[in-house]
């Protein structure tokens, strides 16, 4: 048992470590958004205070380069644009859960896993032993995988709600030609990843159909790699 356990602890680590979780994201989009013949854009902050936010601009150079590769053009010039581009995002402050986990033993062997008396018919922890006419108290383990611990332990956690929202419309007359929103629910609140994949969700099948919502999953990095 020992063995088992020392040699697969190391495992269980690699592989934790090796695993990332895809990112999905709730996309609502409503759009009228005219066939790319020659348009070009300009995108602002919604709100004023990241006009000059140097973050807000490596996000509207990603929102740049994704309407790009659908035909449109980003103006040098914002005042020459046909399309003004509002773009906003954030988090929220996050919320407490709790919720159960299987605990230690106390072996120390991991979860679930520890020394036990019981009864024991030879095939298992806490089963009667029938042997010379009467009942015998061994030693053995409680497997979880067998019998589910009995050392559950309650954890909290913070859950964070991030946003991403995109208008794009009319220079002049302030026409409405496209409303998207995209949300996700995270363990962190580190812009600088959620914001990439909020866009990265938005843009998937952009511009959509109107008046549909619709779940996005992006893949972590290291499989958009590949």
């Amino acid at each position: 048992m020992n063995r088992f356990l020392t040699a697969l602890a190391p495992a269980a680590l690699l592989a934790l470590a090796g695993c990332a979780a895809p990112f999905q994201a709730q996309v609502s989009r409503f759009q009228q958004l005219p066939a790319p013949q020659g348009q070009t854009f300009a995108i602002i902050a919604e709100n004023p205070r990241l006009d000059n936010s140097l973050e807000f601009a490596q996000y509207a150079n990603t929102v740049a380069q994704r309407l790009a590769g659908y035909g449109y053009t980003r103006a040098v010039a914002p005042g020459d644009a046909n399309l003004v581009v509002r773009l906003d995002y954030g988090v929220d402050k996050g919320r407490d859960r709790v919720r159960s986990v299987p605990g230690f033993g106390p072996g120390g062997f991991g979860a679930g896993y520890g020394p036990r008396f019981g009864y024991s018919n030879g095939w298992g922890p806490y089963r009667p032993y029938w042997g010379f006419g009467r009942r015998a108290w061994i030693y053995g383990y409680d497997d979880p995988f067998l019998y589910g611990s009995r050392y559950d332990e309650v954890e909290s956690y913070t859950v964070y709600q991030s946003e991403l929202t995109m208008k794009i419309e009319r220079k002049g007359s302030r026409e409405r030609v496209f409303e998207g929103t995209a949300k996700a629910m995270s363990s962190d609140n580190d812009l600088t990843t959620l914001v990439p994949n909020l866009i990265e969700a938005m843009f998937t099948g952009f511009p959509g159909n109107s008046g549909q919502t619709v779940r996005i999953t992006v893949a972590p990095p290291e499989r958009q790699k590949r």
